[in-house]
């Protein structure tokens, strides 16, 4: 590798960029009023705002929080799923000059009460009594926190002192406007590009979450330079539920209330694929947690199939396990077996995924917060769905780096936006300088001085390589790259990955830094080992009982061994465990982006580690 490689595309930004996030989106009211801005579920039924209902929502709920005395700069958070209200809370906040802090409703109380204090947040809103009582037990340690914000459900009596419905908001609001027609335009012409308007907060993943700085010149510079690129379009039904405590989500309200869009609320993560046949989406942006589960299912159902339609399907999925292997080296795949598994087998997945499950208009999906493996990436592919993957930070607000429509390299993360600049250093880590940058960590000067140098350069600690086409390659976390006791790197990224990819392995943990050799702490999929283990007579009460049958072992041990057969003998993966239990976001091991965190899933399992490098371990 070079010492230095540089590549940058349209660096120095040509195309227009909005001024205020506000105006942007008024901008795009302005343009087509009465169109469709967004759909939720509501009562059971899909209802609708226009763009002119979004933006007069927006000013009452802003003109509210003024009349509650918010100041300019002041942090408002905000603890709640991904709704429309959600998004409206934070336009008006922005709207009111104030700083959003948008909260993980996931998190735990202790969680929600550090980003608070952190923050120095002065309002809060919360979606329900449950979001709620994780703020009430901290008050006492929050004194600048003043008042939260009920979304849904009613005021207790206990509680009328500091909290108020947003119902009731918007009604103050309402009345001061009135008051002061001109109040609300004159505040958002006020709005200069450079002032805060996010205090998005890291996963923490090695210790606690650092507010990053974003300002609205960051988040209009996104939205314009991901309209560039033509992923989104204007007649757009996007099917909306990441969660928009995240940059990835927050890239995509963005772009919406610039480009316009239909933004379809889905009611939860569980009901996207319910949502999806109902609203009928032309795009939708995900996790690969998303896209392996999806495989997942996929592939468990069809070898679980019986007689000649389950063996049908294992003959098609072994040629196909060729297939993407010979599509990632670049070299042509065919014959008359892979025409026949085309025809009898994968059209007939495609149809039903794409016509019944997405409802027949799915024209791309956008995958970011995490590498996606390739394998799954040329599975959707195969089938005529088209997964864009991109890549970016917290720090570089999310958009960073995306593969385009018609020119989509599976197995990177696509060229630089536009206006972004790469540098891969010397030691493979990636530099970004673009108008995505953060500001900086907030109230961190020495902590932002350490990623981000005079020149503009952020290095944000992931290693990976350019191609010729300036596209880039994500290989690893710099700070997770693995040296053995033998004085090998190893990126445990790629084995976790190439390991997700079998249908019995749900999440994947390579472990070994200065032991020496590699092992692994695997979960399986619950729903796959059912299927395998009932194919045989077996039937299990739990996910723990699951995990110690000899059959489930064995069924693991196939797969790790199938991954062993690729590798250097110093990358094998000499033992594994079965956890007793799935990582879960709720028990500390994945972050809300369905990441492992290697430093608390250690932890948890620390004796289960260690025995693996015992002698007696079997």
């Amino acid at each position: 590798m070079r010492a230095e490689a540089v590549m940058s595309q349209q660096a120095g930004s040509s195309f227009p960029i909005p001024v205020n996030v506000v105006r942007m989106l008024l901008d795009r009211a302005a343009i087509e009023p009465k169109a469709i801005a967004t759909r939720f579920k509501q009562g059971g039924a899909w209802r609708s705002l226009s763009w002119e209902e979004l933006v007069a929502r927006t000013r009452t709920i802003s003109d509210g929080l003024i009349a509650l005395g918010v100041q300019p700069d002041d942090r408002i958070a905000l603890v709640a799923s991904t709704r429309v209200e959600h998004s409206l809370s934070t336009a008006g906040a922005f709207a009111a000059r104030a700083v959003a802090v948008p909260i993980y409703q996931s998190f735990l109380a202790s969680e929600v009460e550090y980003i608070l204090r952190d923050s120095g947040s002065s309002l809060v809103f919360v979606e329900n009594e449950t979001q709620l009582a994780k703020v009430r037990g901290s008050r006492a340690a929050l004194p600048e926190l003043r008042k939260a914000i009920l979304m849904d459900g009613e005021v207790s009596p206990s509680d009328a002192d500091w909290v108020i419905p947003l119902t009731e908001l918007e009604r103050m609001g309402k009345e001061a406007g009135g008051r002061e027609p001109d109040a609300f335009d004159q505040r958002c012409a006020a709005i200069e590009a450079d002032r805060t308007a996010t205090l998005l907060y890291t996963s923490g993943t090695t210790g606690n979450p650092k507010g990053v700085v974003l300002t609205h010149r960051n988040w209009c510079y996104e939205a314009a330079s991901v309209a560039q690129i033509a992923i989104f379009r204007p007649g757009d039904s996007i099917l909306f539920f990441l969660p928009l405590a995240h940059s990835f989500a927050q890239v995509v309200q963005a772009v919406w209330w610039h480009l316009g869009a239909e933004m379809c609320f889905a009611e939860a993560p569980d009901k996207v694929v319910e949502n999806a046949a109902e609203i009928r989406p032309s795009l939708i942006p995900a996790v690969p947690r998303v896209f392996e589960k999806v495989f997942a299912s996929v592939v468990g159902t069809g070898t679980a199939a019986p007689g000649l339609k389950g063996m049908l399907f294992r003959w098609a999925l072994s040629l196909f396990d060729e297939y993407a292997e010979a599509r990632s080296e670049g070299r042509i795949y065919g014959g008359l077996g892979w025409t026949l598994a085309k025809k009898l087998v994968f059209s007939k997945v495609a149809k039903t995924l794409k016509e019944e499950r997405l409802g027949g208009r799915m024209r791309v999906f956008v995958s970011g917060g995490a590498p996606l493996s390739p394998k799954i990436a040329w599975f959707f592919d195969l089938l005529g769905l088209q997964v864009l993957e991109g890549w970016g930070l917290t720090e570089t607000a999310a958009g960073t780096a995306v593969n385009v429509p018609g020119r989509n390299k599976i197995g990177t993360v696509g060229p630089a936006v536009p206006g972004t600049e790469f540098r891969i250093a010397g030691d493979g880590e990636i530099l970004v300088r673009g108008g995505g940058v953060m500001k900086g960590y907030y109230n961190r000067p020495d902590a932002t001085a350490e990623v981000l140098d005079p020149d503009g350069w952020f290095h944000t600690g992931d290693i990976g390589t350019l191609d010729a086409d300036g596209y880039l390659r994500i290989t690893d976390r710099k700070k997770d790259i693995i040296v053995t006791a033998g004085g090998k790197n190893v990126p445990p990224q790629n084995l976790e990955n190439a390991l997700k990819t079998e249908p019995i392995v749900s999440q994947a943990m390579v472990y070994g830094d200065k032991r020496k050799f590699l092992t692994a702490l695997i979960t399986v999929q619950d729903e796959y080992g059912r299927k395998l283990l009932a194919s045989r007579g077996i039937t299990v009460s739990s996910y723990e009982e699951l995990s110690r049958r000899p059959e489930i072992r064995m069924e693991v041990e196939a797969a790790v061994a199938r991954l062993n057969a690729t590798l250097p003998s110093y990358e094998t993966i000499k033992k594994f465990a079965i956890a007793p239990r799935d990582f879960t976001v709720e028990t500390g091991e994945l972050t809300p982006s369905l990441k492992v965190k290697r430093k608390v899933t250690t932890e948890h399992y620390r004796a289960v580690l260690d025995a693996l490098y015992e002698e007696k371990f079997d």
